[in-house]
């Protein structure tokens, strides 16, 4: 059983980080932008939802619903003085906006109408999983899996979509330069703008299912390290192809899992294998761009 346990463990971070991997492809894949500040959409959709549904009593749906709202939101403001900004300018712009998230989580005290929230450094915990009470504990990481697969799926279709019609042969053309666009009588500005928020939103809608499914949230857990791992899944799997994004996210994350279990057969200590299985992924990374620049999956070619 225990296996079992881990399989759906598995594939429920899988379904997590490729609901991310769309959203991060979304903006880099197709309409480049160098967003190093993924994990921010991430923390706001964990905090947000938690607080929405441990603090004012109200339904998982509609942390749902505020976690993409709030994230959303603020990929919007960041990108409001950043859009006309160069690709490597872009990079460190979005980098300190996760920092900025993630350091106030971790320094605010405050509690919520005396209710169980604190937050700050020590975390929060107890955070409600939806219908827990009407399944076992052998059964409930199944039906977990079902929620989050059927949330894939809707960003699937949803990035799909987006990325298929005029709008997304807008943001294509602005991933090779301002210049196509603009003469083509574009606002940049404006469409950077409208990919910030909706990817930002399903990086809230995952950050919300990590906290539902963990039951904890904490400051620590969002660190740049994880965009970073974002990235990878990105790269490995095929930018501009969401196909790609979402089996990134999967070998990754297969890579990631399987290696922890060498402590059990090699001499490691526990905090050098960690160094080592990222020293790998940043490896895979670099063979990628070497010997498959477009990644697993290459970007399908549409003809209008």
């Amino acid at each position: 059983m225990g296996l079992v346990n881990f399989l759906a463990y598995l594939a429920i971070m899988m379904g997590i980080y490729g609901i991310l991997s769309l959203s991060l492809n979304l903006q880099y894949g197709f309409t480049g932008l160098a967003n190093f500040g993924q994990v921010a959409f991430f923390c706001l959709g964990a905090y947000t939802s938690t607080i929405i549904v441990l603090v004012f009593k109200i339904p998982f749906f509609f942390g749902l619903l505020g976690a993409m709202v709030v994230a959303g939101f603020f990929g919007y403001i960041i990108s409001v003085p950043t859009a006309n900004l160069r690709e490597d300018y872009w990079a460190i712009a979005t980098l300190a906006a996760a920092e900025v998230v993630r350091i106030f989580f971790l320094n605010e005290d405050w509690v919520v109408g005396g209710g169980p929230y604190q937050g700050g450094s020590f975390g929060i915990g107890g955070i409600p999983q939806p219908l827990r009470s009407l399944f076992s504990a052998s059964t409930y990481p199944f039906f977990y899996l079902a929620i989050v697969l059927v949330c894939l799926f809707a960003t699937y279709i949803v990035i799909n979509a987006i990325t298929r019609a005029p709008f997304g042969r807008v943001i294509k053309s602005i991933r090779t330069g301002d210049n196509l666009p603009q003469v083509l009588g574009k606002n940049v500005k404006r469409f950077r703008m409208k990919v910030m928020a909706i990817g930002g939103s399903f990086g809230g809608m995952a950050g919300c299912l990590w906290a539902h499914y963990h039951g904890f949230v904490s400051p620590n857990q969002f660190l740049p390290l994880e965009t970073f791992i974002i990235w990878a899944m990105v790269i490995v799997g095929g930018k501009a192809n969401n196909k790609g994004a979402i089996l990134g996210a999967v070998i990754i994350l297969i890579f990631y899992n399987s290696t922890r279990f060498l402590k059990d057969y090699l001499p490691i200590e526990e905090v050098t294998l960690a160094s080592l299985r990222m020293v790998a992924i940043g490896i895979l990374i670099v063979a990628a761009m070497l010997f498959m620049k477009e990644g697993l999956i290459k970007e399908k070619k549409i003809t209008y």
